[in-house]
């Protein structure tokens, strides 16, 4: 075979781009397939403010234990998370209904709410686990406000 002035023949250089193609497209894969297991099963949407008043939408998962909602942030360096730490008034949309509530983060939770995620979105949340780990997961418990009727879209 012909090569070029470097010594290689086109067939290597082939598999050269072949290879860091492959390379290349691991962390897309990696991203595509968290963002797919992270939308699996029930989804509510909640939305936080931050410490300037601005809202912050986010696609989160939700769990009942002991009669009341629960979220759980992946950590505490989430925006999300960090928006709560300002204000604890949250909004959360579940089934079509809005409830304005307070969030109540809860770490002696950590072991209950991990579990009932792993019962509830199986797989999607084993394989986010082994990505990211659940140590620092923080359960957030949703009150809602006494005076404060769900609303249905």
């Amino acid at each position: 075979m012909p090569s070029d002035m470097n010594g290689e023949s086109p067939r290597t250089r082939r598999r050269w781009i072949v290879i860091a193609a492959a390379i290349a497209a691991v962390p897309v894969v990696l991203v595509a397939a968290i963002l797919l297991a992270s939308e699996s099963g029930e989804v509510v949407v909640l939305t936080t403010y931050d410490a300037a008043g601005e809202a912050r939408t986010t696609r989160v998962w939700a769990v009942d234990y002991e009669g009341q909602v629960w979220l759980r942030s992946g950590s505490p360096q989430s925006g999300w998370f960090k928006d709560i730490e300002h204000r604890t008034d949250i909004t959360v949309v579940r089934n079509g209904n809005t409830v304005r509530a307070s969030a109540r983060p809860d770490v002696g939770q950590r072991a209950a709410i991990n579990e009932l995620m792993r019962a509830k979105y199986g797989a999607a949340d084993a394989f986010i686990a082994v990505v990211f780990g659940r140590d620092d997961a923080v359960p957030i418990r949703v009150v809602p406000h006494e005076n404060d009727e769900a609303t249905t879209h």
